[in-house]
């Protein structure tokens, strides 16, 4: 299989680098990136989006991770976006992807639970049907970027199956607490009181699932991004760092780490080509077994490479002003989204 990216790819790639590189926060980062299209770069055309697939989410994440940049794109664009885009109906669409693909509207998905853990089924919040108008109840909690979102998409149980709601976070009955997280990005608690929410007709598990394992798939992007990072910057510091007269890098027991540190950062990229294929396979248990095993692949050895760059870089890998310490916090804060590697490792092993 030929993995080698086209010239469009390859553009793709070194543009979003070069954005990355500049300053500001993380509203300012997604600005420039929205103008260059990464807003809406899974949106389909016929919403003013880009159309893209799997291979071009893996590339953009996998170019956020290597800069270690805060932006909404993995939980806004490939998550929630994606299920306004497959679960909304023509008028829903219209009325809010094409803002969302120019950067104008952030929209989050609103799904995880206390008590569910990483179980997409685990759904407790409830809708109910009013006068013509469905009313949501419940608590919604670590809803990525929730603070910051124009439009919820929220999962709630109206009967047996999952629907998928729009909410405005700004309506009567919305609570959102936000606060941010060990990584740089952002987060909230969103409770629900007899919440106003406009039904997606394509909702259900099946489009939840789905849309969680391309969410999964451009973690894993992701993260292999961030692991090529630590590994670049531990070469280089063994390379210039001294101890007992020559450069740390000489000796061989360093040169092991290095060695295997290498050998990991292959694997999860190789793991997160795997992953961004299966996202787009319509064989469900195809996708979710190859999807798991990215995922559990990239939680181990995610830890590993992070663990080798803080060790061989000593204290200073520990302080905040240099970005070893940072691309640990985003591994192990990627290891967590959208599922650990234990319950992945558990869902592969039902489905071999």
């Amino acid at each position: 299989m030929d993995l080698s990216l086209t010239w469009e790819q390859q553009q793709l790639k070194d543009t979003l680098e070069r954005a990355c590189a500049g300053k500001g926060g993380w509203r300012a980062l997604w600005k420039r990136l929205a103008e260059l299209g990464v807003a809406g770069l899974t949106v389909a055309a016929d919403a003013e989006g880009a159309g893209a697939g799997g291979t071009e989410a893996m590339i953009a994440a996998e170019a956020l991770g290597r800069a270690n940049a805060a932006a909404p794109f993995i939980d806004c664009t490939v998550l929630a976006a994606g299920l306004l885009d497959e679960a909304g109906s023509p008028a829903q669409r219209k009325a809010h992807l094409p803002a969302v693909a120019a950067g104008a509207k952030l929209v989050a998905f609103a799904h995880g639970e206390r008590e569910g853990r990483f179980d997409p089924a685990a759904v407790s919040t409830r809708a109910t049907r009013k006068g013509g108008v469905w009313a949501l109840d419940g608590h919604k909690d670590v809803v990525p970027w929730g603070d910051a979102a124009d439009l919820l998409v929220v999962s709630a149980r109206a009967d047996a199956d999952i629907g998928l709601y729009l909410v405005d976070p700004k309506a009567p009955g919305v609570r959102v607490r936000g606060y941010p997280t060990v990584d740089g990005h952002r987060a909230a608690e969103i409770a629900l009181a007899g919440v106003a929410g406009e039904r997606l007709p394509g909702g259900g598990e099946p489009a939840v699932v789905r849309a969680l394992d391309r969410a999964a798939a451009a973690a894993v992007a992701e993260a292999a991004g961030a692991m090529q990072a630590l590994y670049g910057l531990t070469l280089a510091y063994a390379k210039q760092r001294r101890q007992f007269g020559q450069a740390i890098g000489a000796f061989q027991a360093v040169q092991h780490r290095l060695v295997e540190m290498f050998m990991a950062v292959e694997g999860a990229r190789s793991m997160a080509a795997l992953a961004a294929i299966a996202a787009e396979s319509a064989d469900a248990s195809a996708r979710a077994r190859d999807v798991s095993a990215a995922k559990a692949h990239m939680g181990q050895w995610g830890r590993y490479v992070a663990q080798q760059a803080v060790q061989l870089h000593g204290a200073i890998a520990m302080t905040d002003e240099y970005p070893v310490g940072r691309y640990f916090k985003r591994l192990t804060a990627l290891e967590l989204l959208y599922g650990d590697a234990d319950w992945h490792r558990r869902r592969f092993a039902a489905l071999t």
